[in-house]
């Protein structure tokens, strides 16, 4: 069933490098042309930025309100317009912190990127990169430490995830909004942490109620599906997504978690849509078709 639906895809030239598929409580399918290696995957570290901050929340080191220029340096206040400085981390998580330009730029991210003349009143979805690395910095300076070394103790660790390669801004913060890589299955372990409601192996890394707020559809995009905390959001499920096809689907009712990385630049769209399609027939082990 499974290789068929793989050379469905070859066929149809949307070829992935790797899939793996968990299942009613177990991974029931795993395929890999590289042999567990680590891939870029690009737009999901946006939800591994959530989950950091869903994690700071837990800890009781913010909140969604709390807002965002309150943790970063106080030596760029003074560029800071005052409505930038009240918005809270939600504005940003959801993409509605008004219009930036695509990616973050110049020798200091924060001081450029601070400087940019935007409509904060505009509350419409804006997808960019600068939302994720501003969250990524205040929240670099809100744990006291680098945002990789806090992932590390309370994610990654937990999950058996070795520290991944990742991107850093000059100024050195953890970016945020892409530059991580991880392989299908390191993919997938975060994808069944969300399934799970935030446990693993007895022990609750994200709080249930955190996993609710970050994978709600907060706002509707552009494209018509819900965005919750750097997550996409539909009917039956919620992704963590990247550019090109890289996607980690979770339904919670099928409790089932499919992880996928490929190479589809003009056709992610299409290959996201045959998964989805197929995971219709995907059922647990115990379960007959």
């Amino acid at each position: 069933m499974y290789g068929y639906f793989i050379d469905r895809l070859k066929a149809e030239k949307l070829d992935i490098y790797a899939m793996e598929i968990y299942c009613g409580g177990e991974t029931i399918y795993h395929y890999d042309v590289g042999k567990a290696e680590r891939y870029p995957i690009y737009s999901v570290t946006k939800s591994i930025t959530s989950a950091a901050f869903s994690i700071a929340c837990a800890e009781g080191i913010l909140t969604a309100e709390t807002p965002l220029s309150e943790l970063l340096p106080g030596r760029y206040k003074k560029i800071m317009g005052r409505d930038f400085s009240r918005m809270p981390f939600k504005r940003f998580l959801t993409m509605t912190a008004g219009e930036y330009p695509f990616r973050p730029y110049g020798d200091d991210w924060l001081e450029t990127c601070l400087s940019i003349n935007a409509d904060f009143s505009d509350t419409s979805f804006h997808y960019s990169n600068i939302p994720a690395y501003f969250v990524s910095a205040a929240l670099e300076n809100a744990v006291g430490e680098p945002l990789i070394k806090y992932l590390g103790s309370r994610l990654f660790e937990p999950l058996g995830i070795p520290d991944p390669p990742y991107a850093k801004s000059p100024e050195g913060y953890f970016y945020g909004a892409t530059g991580m890589s991880l392989s299908v299955s390191e993919l997938a372990k975060l994808g069944i942490l969300y399934l799970e409601n935030g446990i693993c192996s007895g022990r609750v890394i994200i709080p249930s109620e955190q996993i609710d707020e970050a994978v709600a559809g907060h706002i509707t995009t552009n494209r018509g599906d819900g965005y919750g905390y750097f997550f996409r959001a539909a009917d039956d499920h919620f992704s963590m997504v990247g550019k090109w096809g890289q996607r980690c689907i979770i339904y919670p009712k099928q409790k089932l978690v499919i992880a996928y990385l490929s190479h589809q630049p003009d056709r992610s769209e299409e290959l996201y849509a045959a998964v989805n399609d197929f995971a219709r027939s995907v059922t647990a082990p115990h379960t007959s078709l």
